[in-house]
């Protein structure tokens, strides 16, 4: 199997074998190789987005999230719109060069409008020099194009499975939560021109190895630009907390996310791969292992504090308090271990985006 890693391609099979096998003199050769591709198309440096966690309220239910719409449990919350400028104003003087604003999925005029005037304020207070992705969800082409328009310049939609039997088994069966629709929305980022990215859960229940390896060929396919990934964590208030006994343990679902970001990584060698909060959350240390393996962005959590604990998307989350990973002193010491270093002050672009652009 070894000798295999040096000649991966986009065959399923062969993608499946690898991911299936347990050994783990293969998941260091594929790390290995991973990293050699990175430091010849990439380099050795990690891009920052500083997160904000902007809102939790979702008008979906998806049925493995914290925040989905019938969690009656949780505290429901929106970041003022002087707190989010307030905030982007301290990434942006500690040097971050980009920012990610994430939410629940909404589309209502009050949202849409809310988020487009948070785009140009940050881009007022940061003289046009701070990089903002969005991650909020499913919205219409010509809303696209206009925050597109109004700053924005990356945009993260997870697909979650691109096996559609699965996608449609871990989220209710109805127009809002729309395999079709999920796709449709990346094409439609595609053609408002944002560097697109996307990304699945990894260990669900009823997925398979195929199911991975088909996940690793439509992003390749689609020729995405950037893709967010990582582990799936069960949340207790969700329909899916049912089935965490049959769960791969957490350890396997973590070392399984590795070997995702190394294949994705050797298939598409100039795309932005993100170290997932998730990944944070089975083990302290573990994104700097995501870096090693193919990884290049970190998402050091900028949320204002009080709300930080609310955005509760699965269990053992990182609470405010336990979170030292993402200080930026931290941060710069693990990464200097591994021979990384932070590219402080730059947006961090995907490289494969230019590249597609200029053939």
């Amino acid at each position: 199997m070894e000798a295999l890693i040096k000649n991966i391609n986009a065959d399923c099979k062969l993608l499946a074998a690898i991911l299936d096998c347990s050994s783990d003199s293969l998941l260091k050769s594929l790390i290995n190789q991973a990293a050699k591709i990175k430091k010849k198309y990439c380099g050795n440096i990690v891009y920052l987005r500083g997160l904000i966690e902007y809102s939790n309220i979702c008008r979906k239910n998806c049925h493995y999230c914290g925040i989905r719409k019938d969690n009656k449990t949780i505290v429901r919350y929106t970041v003022t719109e002087d707190e989010v400028i307030n905030t982007a104003k301290l990434a942006y003087e500690k040097n971050y060069g980009s920012i990610i604003i994430q939410s629940g999925e909404r589309n209502n005029k009050e949202f849409v409008k809310s988020i487009d005037k948070l785009i140009r304020r940050i881009k007022q207070v940061s003289n046009g020099k701070l990089g903002i992705t969005l991650s909020v969800g499913e919205q219409s082409y010509d809303i696209y194009k206009m925050w597109y328009n109004s700053g924005a310049h990356r945009f993260l939609l997870r697909i979650e499975s691109s096996d559609e039997e699965l996608y449609k088994k871990i989220h209710p069966d109805d127009e809002i939560h729309s395999f079709i629709n999920r796709l449709k929305a990346l094409e439609n980022l595609k053609k408002a021109g944002y560097q697109t990215g996307t990304g699945v859960m990894i260990g669900l229940p009823f997925q398979t190895s195929e199911h991975l390896a088909k996940d690793l060929l439509f992003m390749k396919d689609f020729d995405i630009d950037m893709c967010g990934m990582g582990p799936y964590l069960e949340h207790h208030k969700t329909p899916m907390w049912r089935y965490r006994h049959s769960l791969k343990p957490q350890k396997e679902r973590f070392n399984l996310t590795l070997k995702m970001v190394a294949l994705l990584r050797i298939l598409m060698k100039d795309i932005n791969i993100a170290a997932t909060t998730a990944m944070q959350t089975i083990e302290s240390g573990d994104r700097i292992k995501a870096i090693q393996a193919g990884a290049n962005v970190l998402m050091p959590n900028i949320t204002p504090a009080q709300y930080r604990d609310n955005y509760f998307l699965y269990e053992n989350k990182p609470k405010t308090f336990e979170a030292p990973e993402d200080h930026l002193p931290h941060l710069e010491a693990g990464l200097k271990k591994i021979n990384h270093s932070i590219g402080f002050g730059i947006w961090g672009d995907s490289k494969h985006f230019f590249n597609k652009n200029r053939q």
